[in-house]
C-alpha cells in the first residue's frame, strides 16, 4: 500500500500545499469544495416534514466522487481536513455520509493556517464533526432555499423572467435604494464659511471663523456674514487662548473579512471579489523556493479580531529588532470580539511576520504582493505603541469677532511609522503646525475670504461602505458579502456607477414588491437577529428546526397573501424617436437583464437591436465631427469615445471638457488626482485645480 492515510480538503491548491508537509503514509485529495447540495431544479426541502432537506451529490461530480471512494477504501484511516467553518464543518459531514465514515470517530483535522507546523499540530488533535456547526449551516442552506425558491417564481411570474429573491440580498438591495431615496428627498441647504490666512512673524497659518462675542454662530446666508465682516476693522487680532493638549491616537485592530474587503477598495482599489480570490491563494500556498510552498496568511473568513499569543509574541520581537522597543506594545491591547464572532477563529494575519513583504516579493505577482503587504503591515501596526501628537488650539479676537485655528503635529510616530488606516472619503490626516503662539500675542490677518458653500446629499454607497453598512447592521456574516455583491450586480438590480451602487428601475420594482408583501425579508433587525439565531444553533444553543419553523410559518402566509394581491407588472417599451435602420419601424427603448437597450418593435421579424450610449456633450477632438460617448470596457471599466467609431477611432480613460489647452491648442481632460479632480492637457503643458 502507498499511503495509510488519506486527507480530503477542499482546493487543488491547499491538497499540493499540505502533503508535502505530511510525508509519503499521507494522501491528500480534494473535493473541490461541496459534493452534495440541495437540487436545482427543485425546492429540495420537505416543509411537511420538519423541513428535511433533500441532498444529493452535485451534477459533474461524479468522476471526483468515485475517485475519493476509492481511495478511502485503500486508506487505514481517512482525515477530514475542510476549512475552519460552517461551510468547512458541512463539506466534511458530506464527506462522512458518502464515504460511510463513522461519525463518533475522531476524523476531523482543523487548521487556521497552512504552515508545516500548525498542520502538524493539527494532526495531533483531530476531534469528531463538530454537529451544531453542521446544523448552523444547514438551517442558513434551508432558510435561503426556502426565501430564493418561493419568492423567485412569483417574481418571475408577476414581474419578468430570470428575476431572483433572497434573504441576505434582499436586505442589501433595500439599503441602497433607501440611500438613493434619501438622495432624491434631499433639499440642500445655503451656510457659509469664513477662511482667514494669518501671519506672525513671517510664519503664514490657518483659521476660521467661529463666533461674535464669545458665542459661536452659524452663517446660513450673506447676511449673516456682512454682520461679522462689518464688525472687523483692520489686519491685527489678539491671541487671547492657547490650549495645548497631548492625544494619543491607537492603531487599527488586525483584519477581520470585513475591514480587509473595505481597505482593500479603499487602499488598493481591489474589488471585494478579486480581494477574496488573491486572499484564498495566499492561504492556500504560495511556493517560496527553497522554503517550498507555505500558506502566507489565516483563514481568510472570519469577524475576530483576536490573535494567537504565539503570534503577539514573534511580533513583539519583529518589532523591538526593527523599530526598537519604544514602538513595541509588548502584546497589543485587549480587545474584545465583536457579539456573535466566532472566537475559535483568529483575525486575520500573516502566518509568520519573519516573512516581511520585501523578502518574498520575488515569489509574488503584484496583486498578492499588495494584499500580503497590507495584512502584514496591519498585523505589526496592530501591535505597535499608540501615535502621540502635540495637539494645538489657537482663538484669534478683534471686536468680538474670533477665529479659531486648530493645528497638530505628530510627537511620536508609534503604529503610524508602519501603516495607517485609510478612511472612506479619501482624505489623508495631514500635519497643520502653527507657530509658537501665547496668549497676548497679536497677529495680521493677510486675507479673509467668505465662502458660500451648499449642503450635499448622503453619498451612495460604494462597495466598501455597503460591506460596512451590512456589518454594522448585523446582517450576512464574512462568507456571504462578497457573493451578496455580486448577486445583486449580475440580476441588475443595481449598477456600479463612478464606483458607487445606483439601483436600476428593475432593483425599485423588485424592491417594492418585497418591501409591501415580505415586508420580514427586508427588515434589517429582523434580519439581524436571524443571523443571531443561526449563531446560536452553531453553539448548541437553539434547534435548527425549531428556527426555520419560527421564520416559515409566517413567511408561508405572506406567500399566498402575495400570490393572489400582487398584480402583474408590465415594463412597457418606451418609444426611443427614430426608426430601424433595417426595416423601417419605430425603435423602442426594452429593459433587458442588462439593462435598458434600443430594439426594433417589429420583434421578431426584425431582430436589431443598438446600444444606449449616454453623450457628454463634447464634439470629438479628433475628428471634430462625432460626439464624445460614455462606453464600457470588458472590465465594466468607463471611458470615453467617439460616436463615428470605428470611422473615428478616439478613445480616452479621462473625460475630455470640450476646450482647448491655452498653451498647446490640444484638448483638455478632466483627471482624478488625490483629494479632487484637475482639467489637465493631454500633453502635459498645462494643469487647473477643479473647484468643489
Amino acid at each position: 500500500m502507498a499511503y495509510k492515510y488519506l486527507v480530503i480538503v477542499e482546493s487543488p491548491a491547499k491538497a499540493k500545499t499540505i502533503e508535502k508537509y505530511l510525508g509519503k503514509n499521507y494522501k491528500v485529495v480534494a473535493s473541490v469544495g461541496h459534493i452534495r447540495d440541495l437540487p436545482k431544479s427543485k425546492m429540495g426541502v420537505d416543509t411537511e416534514n420538519n423541513y428535511e432537506p433533500h441532498y444529493i451529490s452535485i451534477r459533474g461530480k461524479g468522476d471526483v466522487i468515485k475517485s475519493l471512494k476509492s481511495a478511502a477504501k485503500k486508506a487505514e484511516k481517512v482525515y477530514l481536513a475542510a476549512d475552519p467553518d460552517r461551510e468547512g464543518e458541512a463539506i466534511a459531514w458530506h464527506l462522512s455520509f458518502l464515504l460511510g465514515l463513522d461519525l463518533n470517530d475522531k476524523n476531523r483535522v482543523v487548521f487556521n493556517e497552512i504552515t508545516k507546523e500548525a498542520v502538524k499540530a493539527a494532526f495531533k488533535e483531530p476531534r469528531t464533526i463538530n454537529l451544531d456547526l453542521v446544523d448552523a449551516q444547514q438551517a442558513r442552506r434551508i432558510l435561503d432555499r426556502l426565501v430564493g425558491y418561493s419568492l423567485s417564481p412569483i417574481l418571475w411570474r408577476k414581474v419578468k423572467k430570470g428575476l431572483s429573491a433572497g434573504r441576505v440580498q434582499s436586505v442589501a438591495l433595500k439599503i441602497i435604494i433607501d440611500r438613493e431615496n434619501d438622495i432624491r428627498k434631499f433639499i440642500p441647504e445655503e451656510y457659509w464659511s469664513i477662511d482667514g490666512n494669518f501671519q506672525k512673524a513671517k510664519k503664514k497659518f490657518k483659521a476660521n471663523f467661529w463666533g461674535l462675542d464669545g458665542k459661536k454662530k452659524k452663517l446660513p446666508n450673506a447676511e449673516a456674514v456682512k454682520e461679522v465682516t462689518t464688525r472687523i476693522k483692520g489686519k491685527e487680532y489678539d491671541v487671547t487662548k492657547v490650549e495645548k493638549k497631548e492625544r494619543k491616537r491607537n492603531p487599527a485592530l488586525p483584519f477581520t473579512t470585513s475591514s480587509l474587503q473595505q481597505e482593500a477598495a479603499r487602499k488598493l482599489n481591489f474589488r471585494t471579489r478579486k480581494t477574496m480570490m488573491v486572499a484564498q491563494q495566499l492561504y492556500e500556498g504560495i511556493a517560496l523556493g527553497k522554503q517550498g510552498t507555505v500558506g502566507l496568511i489565516t483563514y481568510m473568513r472570519t469577524d475576530s479580531t483576536r490573535i494567537a499569543d504565539s503570534a503577539k509574541a514573534e511580533v513583539a520581537e519583529y518589532i523591538e529588532k526593527t523599530y526598537g522597543s519604544e514602538f513595541s506594545a509588548h502584546g497589543g491591547r485587549k480587545v474584545k470580539n465583536a457579539q456573535g464572532a466566532q472566537d475559535a477563529h483568529e483575525a486575520i494575519r500573516p502566518s509568520s511576520v519573519m516573512r516581511a513583504p520585501n523578502e518574498i516579493k520575488q515569489y509574488l505577482d503584484k496583486d498578492q504582493l499588495k494584499l500580503y503587504t497590507l495584512i502584514w503591515s496591519r498585523l505589526v501596526a496592530s501591535q505597535m505603541t499608540p501615535a502621540v501628537l502635540d495637539t494645538m488650539k489657537v482663538t484669534l479676537e478683534q471686536n468680538g469677532v474670533i477665529f479659531v485655528a486648530n493645528g497638530a503635529k505628530v510627537k511620536f510616530k508609534g503604529f503610524m511609522q508602519v501603516y495607517v488606516e485609510g478612511r472612506d472619503d479619501g482624505k489623508e490626516d495631514k500635519e497643520n503646525i502653527l507657530p509658537d503662539l501665547a496668549e497676548g500675542d497679536k497677529v495680521n490677518a493677510l486675507d479673509i475670504e467668505p465662502k458660500q458653500h451648499f449642503t450635499q446629499p448622503p453619498a451612495r454607497f460604494s462597495e466598501a461602505t455597503l460591506i460596512r453598512a451590512l456589518e454594522e447592521n448585523g446582517v450576512g456574516r464574512p462568507s456571504t458579502y462578497a457573493p451578496t455583491l455580486e448577486t445583486i450586480q449580475r440580476r441588475y438590480y443595481v449598477k456600479l456607477t463612478n464606483k458607487r451602487f445606483e439601483p436600476t428601475e428593475l432593483g425599485e420594482i423588485v424592491n417594492s414588491l418585497i418591501v409591501e408583501f415580505f415586508p420580514q425579508i427586508v427588515d434589517v433587525h429582523f434580519t439581524a437577529s436571524m443571523e443571531g439565531d443561526l449563531d446560536k444553533i452553531g453553539v448548541g444553543k437553539e434547534k435548527w428546526v425549531e428556527v426555520v419553523d419560527r421564520f416559515y410559518r409566517p413567511f408561508e402566509k405572506e406567500l399566498t397573501n402575495a400570490e393572489e394581491k400582487i398584480e402583474k407588472i408590465q415594463i412597457k417599451d418606451e418609444p426611443a424617436g427614430f426608426d430601424c435602420d433595417l426595416c423601417g419601424h419605430p425603435m423602442v427603448i426594452k429593459l433587458g437583464r442588462y439593462g435598458k437597450f434600443y430594439a426594433c418593435s417589429n420583434f421578431p421579424e426584425c431582430r436589431n437591436t443598438k446600444a444606449i450610449v449616454k453623450e457628454i456633450g463634447v464634439t470629438c477632438p479628433v475628428c471634430n465631427e462625432g460626439q464624445v460617448i460614455e462606453r464600457k470596457s470588458k472590465k465594466n471599466r468607463l471611458f470615453y469615445g467617439c460616436s463615428r467609431y470605428p470611422d473615428c477611432d478616439f478613445t480616452s480613460w479621462d473625460k475630455p471638457i470640450g476646450r482647448p489647452c491655452p498653451k498647446c491648442g490640444q484638448y483638455l481632460v478632466e483627471k482624478k488626482v488625490k483629494g479632487g479632480k484637475q482639467v489637465v492637457c493631454i500633453n502635459g503643458d498645462y494643469e487647473e485645480n477643479i473647484q468643489k
